[in-house]
């Protein structure tokens, strides 16, 4: 199975939501579940394409409190893309989201499901941007969370599709080095003015910032809120 990540817990803390969401490359859900707590109205659909991931997602999907509301597709995104755009079904979802593939030049390495899960070649930036655009309808939001290296190459495929960028968060590990995560919020149609954060997901001593407990206590087991 796959480990929880920071980029996830991040992406599904951050991520703009809605009424119908569509979470690309789910993993085990987690997105899925932290957007279905936070939106308590959302239908949410969850494409993955691992073999192992997809089982992992279902159960924790079918032992969750909102299993009702979300949905779990075994494809790949491109597969999931022209089933929709076959049905003519295109431009239903006003939120998307999706921890990307990105290390675009590493190399492969040999456990496959690790592989996909991690190398841009599996979804390059170009087909993800140009799918999410197809999928939202107007004023849809498409939410991800990237390393600096990809930012710049990343946006540049967004802007191409005429996604504007409402929010960029920069997540610093510690208040002296530089952000090495970035949330980023787009938004299909003119936005208002990009929206400017900087934070830190730990202190100086190591602990744990406020910021990022706060921001993570919700989603914790037991939690009321």
């Amino acid at each position: 199975a796959m480990k929880v990540g920071t980029d996830s817990d991040l992406l599904g803390a951050l991520a703009a939501g809605g009424t119908h969401i569509l979470d690309i490359g789910t993993g085990t859900g987690v997105i899925s579940l932290m957007l279905a707590q936070r939106c308590p109205d959302a239908a949410i659909t969850a494409v993955e394409i691992d073999d192992h991931a997809i089982i992992d997602a279902a159960a924790n999907f079918a032992a969750s409190a909102w299993a009702d509301r979300l949905s779990l597709v075994h494809a790949s995104f491109q597969d999931f893309f022209a089933a929709r755009q076959a049905e003519g079904t295109l431009g239903a979802f006003d939120c998307v989201v999706c921890n990307p593939p990105y290390f675009d030049k590493s190399l492969e390495c040999p456990d496959d499901s690790r592989t996909r899960a991690r190398h841009s070649s599996s979804l390059p930036f170009s087909t993800l941007a140009k799918g999410a655009y197809a999928m939202l309808g107007d004023e849809g939001v498409f939410s991800v969370c990237i390393p600096g290296e990809v930012l710049t190459d990343f946006s540049a495929e967004c802007f191409l599709q005429g996604f504007w960028l409402q929010d960029i968060y920069r997540i610093k590990t510690l208040p002296t080095k530089e952000a090495k995560r970035f949330v980023l919020v787009f938004k299909k149609g003119a936005s208002t003015p990009r929206r400017e954060h900087t934070h830190c997901m730990r202190c100086a001593d190591g602990s744990r910032s406020d910021w990022y407990l706060q921001l993570m206590e919700p989603f914790h087991i037991g939690s009321t809120k």
